[in-house]
């Protein structure tokens, strides 16, 4: 652009436009099995809730874990505006839980994408040290449209379990970023079932090449830890699910989205007013939910 053309009314407006904005995040969306179904948190019912939550929050990339293979196709036609790159823990393919990454199909292109298992051996399917289940790391490689600028994606699962694995996995997948992404921007997302207080934690956090956002976001809102058990009263300070970015890379804003949604009650719902609303305003009793275990972390970086 030649500066020198321009009018200074126009040239004040250049100057005056933001940065360019990335939102991305990571939501444990909660396996698919009979026992939620019994206790009335069903994948079936909270499938179209946490699409729209998705849609609804614009998120860019969305790092998720635990989708059954099922789940994550359901997901996928649920949400046909974005693209998605999944690996199934069980065989890096489409067997057990998933690592899924999401992305906007109009604002990025999938370059490349790929996993690894977080063990003493990175290439091999099996659990690491003292891990109850195989865990991996899924990444992409994705280009964004309207500058071609390259970015690398992660999101994991670490074992919920194994307390070793989560300290020892930390270093073999801060090591897998940097042979796989070089000197590219990144991101690392999941759950990594390691609070902010865990030795685990601090691995990640004392990188030379990550941030914490929820540390370097300008703009904070955290009512909650990140775990919630699908228990709507429940309240943690533990944040096990984690969004870093880019050491130096600015975080206009973290959010732990506590979104909930409504059930109808049994026996049917009585119709109750207010005094505090006009006539016509009607209530009924119906139970508040949770669309997963875990509430998703939204975080929104300046380019």
């Amino acid at each position: 652009m030649n500066l020198k053309s321009l009018g200074l009314g126009t040239l004040l407006l250049c100057l005056a436009l933001p940065a360019s904005a990335t939102i991305v995040g990571t939501f444990n969306i909660r396996y698919d099995n009979n026992g939620d179904v019994k206790s009335g948190n069903s994948w079936k019912q909270r499938a179209p809730i946490i699409a729209n939550l998705i849609r609804f929050h614009d998120f860019d990339i969305l790092g998720t874990q635990e989708g059954q293979p099922h789940q994550m196709e359901e997901l996928c036609g649920l949400l046909p505006e974005y693209g998605c790159s999944k690996h199934g823990r069980d065989d890096g393919k489409s067997a057990g839980e998933h690592a899924g990454i999401y992305f906007k199909k109009d604002k990025y292109e999938l370059l490349e994408d790929g996993f690894f298992w977080i063990s003493e051996h990175p290439d091999q399917a099996a659990p690491g040290w003292d891990a109850m289940f195989p865990r991996i790391c899924g990444w992409a490689k994705l280009k964004r449209k309207a500058d071609a600028k390259e970015v690398f994606f992660f999101t994991l699962h670490m074992d919920h379990r194994g307390a070793v694995s989560r300290i020892q996995g930390a270093s073999v997948v801060l090591k897998k970023i940097d042979e796989i992404a070089g000197q590219n921007p990144a991101y690392l997302t999941g759950d990594f079932n390691s609070d902010q207080n865990s030795e685990g934690y601090a691995i990640f956090k004392g990188s030379p090449r990550f941030a914490d956002s929820f540390d370097t976001a300008t703009v904070r809102f955290a009512p909650n830890g990140t775990a919630n058990g699908f228990n709507v009263n429940a309240m943690t300070e533990s944040r096990i699910d984690h969004v870093f970015v880019g050491k130096g890379v600015p975080v206009r804003r973290y959010g732990v989205l506590t979104d909930t949604y409504r059930i109808t009650r049994e026996p049917d719902p009585e119709e109750s007013t207010s005094g505090s609303f006009p006539k016509e305003v009607k209530f009924e009793q119906f139970e508040a939910r949770l669309p997963s275990d875990h509430f998703p972390v939204l975080v929104e970086t300046v380019d």
